[in-house]
C-alpha cells in the first residue's frame, strides 16, 4: 500500500511535505549555523562576482586579448559571475525561507546553481581542449574563427541550460518518492548520480587533455635541451607543472566534496548523512568559480596591467595615475609577440608566451 502512494503522481504537495518526507529539517528559526553559512556564501558570492567582472571588462578593453583563448576565458568569467549571483539567490532564499518557497521557486533555485556550475566546469574544459589544440598544432593562437568560438560558447550554455531545466521538468521524484534526495528533496537520486558522473567524467577528461600536453611539451624540451641551457629546460617544465598541478588541483579540491557527497546521496539516501555538510560543500563548490580567475588570469602580466589600469580608472585617482596611457595605448607588443623563442632544430624554434610563464607554447618554422 504504501509503495503505491509513493509511486503515485500528486503535484499538489509542497515543498516542506518532500522535506518531511526524506527527513530533511527545515529551521523554524535562525540558527548560528545558518548565519554562519549565509554569511560565508554571500561574502564568496561578492568577490566572485566582482572579480569575474573585472575579468570581462579587462578582456572587453584590451584589444591584445581578442584572440579566442581569451573569449573563452572572457565566457569562463561571466559563467562564474552566473554561478555568484545563483548562489546569492540561493543564500536569500534558503534556511528558514525555504518553507516560503513554490515548487517553481525551488526548482529555479535549484536551476540556476546547476545552469551556472555546468557552465563554469564546460569553459574548463574548453579552455583545456583549446590549448591543447594550440599547442598540438604549433601555434601560439588558436586558428578557430569569431563564429566557431561563439558557436562553441552558444553550445556550452545551451547543455548548462539543459542540465539546468532537466530535474524541474524531466527528471524528479514527484511520481516516484521514494526516490527523492536528501540533499534535494524534489530531485530525484538518479539524476544526481547521472549529475555527480558527468562532472566526474569531465574531471577526468581534463586530467587527460592536461596530461598529454605535459607530456608533449616535456618532450620537446628534452628534445630542444641539448642545444639549450639545462636552465631554460628545466624552467619550461617546471612552469607548465605549476599551472597543470593549480588547475586539476583547484578542481579537485573545490568540486571533489561535493561530487562525491552528490553520489552518495544518490546511492545510499538518507544513510549517507549527506545533509551535516552539505551546504559547506556547495561553499567550496563555488570557491572554484573565485580560484579560475586567479589561474587563468592574473599569471598573464598583461592582465595584471590591464587589472591596474581599470581599478585606477574606476577609483578616479588624479596626478601620475590618470595620466598613465592604457595598456591598449602601451608600446609593449602585443601578446603574440612577446614570445621568448629558443633555436630546436635548424628549422625549427620552441616558443613559449613570456606572460603566461609557459602555458602556451607555439612551434614555428623559421622562414630564413
Amino acid at each position: 500500500m504504501e509503495s503505491s502512494v509513493s509511486s503515485t503522481c500528486d503535484y499538489s504537495h509542497n515543498v516542506t511535505f518532500f522535506y518531511n518526507y526524506v527527513g530533511k529539517k527545515i529551521s523554524a528559526e535562525w540558527t548560528a549555523r545558518d548565519f554562519l553559512v549565509i554569511g560565508l556564501g554571500l561574502t564568496v558570492c561578492v568577490i566572485v562576482v566582482l572579480a569575474n567582472l573585472l575579468v570581462m571588462v579587462a578582456i572587453f578593453k584590451n584589444h591584445r586579448f581578442h584572440f579566442p583563448i581569451y573569449y573563452l576565458l572572457g565566457n569562463m568569467a561571466a559563467a562564474d559571475l552566473f554561478a555568484g549571483v545563483a548562489y546569492g539567490y540561493l543564500m536569500l532564499h534558503t534556511g528558514p525561507w525555504t518553507s516560503t518557497l513554490s515548487k517553481e521557486q525551488w526548482y529555479i533555485r535549484g536551476a540556476l546553481i546547476d545552469i551556472s556550475l555546468t557552465a563554469s566546469v564546460a569553459n574548463l574544459l574548453a579552455v583545456a581542449v583549446e590549448r591543447h589544440q594550440t599547442i598540438i598544432t604549433m601555434q601560439l593562437h588558436s586558428n578557430m574563427t569569431k563564429r566557431r568560438v561563439v558557436l562553441l560558447i552558444v553550445c556550452i550554455w545551451a547543455v548548462s541550460i539543459v542540465m539546468g531545466l532537466v530535474p524541474s521538468t524531466l527528471w524528479n521524484c514527484e511520481c516516484d518518492l521514494d526516490d527523492c534526495s536528501t540533499v534535494a528533496p524534489l530531485y530525484s537520486r538518479r539524476f544526481l548520480i547521472f549529475w555527480a558522473v558527468f562532472n566526474l567524467l569531465t574531471f577526468l577528461v581534463m586530467a587527460a587533455v592536461y596530461t598529454r600536453i605535459f607530456v608533449y611539451v616535456r618532450y620537446e624540451t628534452w628534445n630542444a635541451s641539448g642545444r639549450t641551457t639545462e636552465m631554460r629546460h628545466r624552467q619550461t617544465v617546471v612552469n607548465l607543472m605549476k599551472t597543470i598541478s593549480m588547475v586539476l588541483g583547484a578542481f579537485v579540491i573545490c568540486w571533489m566534496p561535493g561530487l562525491v557527497t552528490l553520489l552518495l546521496d544518490g546511492l545510499l539516501g538518507g544513510a549517507s548523512h549527506a545533509n551535516a555538510y552539505e551546504k559547506f560543500c556547495l561553499v567550496i563548490a563555488e570557491c572554484n568559480s573565485l580560484v579560475n580567475p586567479i589561474i587563468y588570469s592574473l599569471r598573464d602580466d598583461e592582465m595584471r596591467r590591464t587589472f591596474k589600469w581599470i581599478l585606477c580608472c574606476f577609483c578616479g585617482r588624479g596626478g601620475d595615475r590618470q595620466r598613465e596611457r592604457s595598456p591598449v595605448e602601451n608600446d609593449s607588443p602585443p601578446p603574440e609577440e612577446t614570445v621568448g623563442c629558443v633555436r630546436k632544430f635548424e628549422d625549427q624554434v620552441v616558443c613559449m608566451d613570456t606572460n603566461n610563464e609557459g602555458v602556451m607554447m607555439a612551434f614555428k618554422r623559421n622562414e630564413s
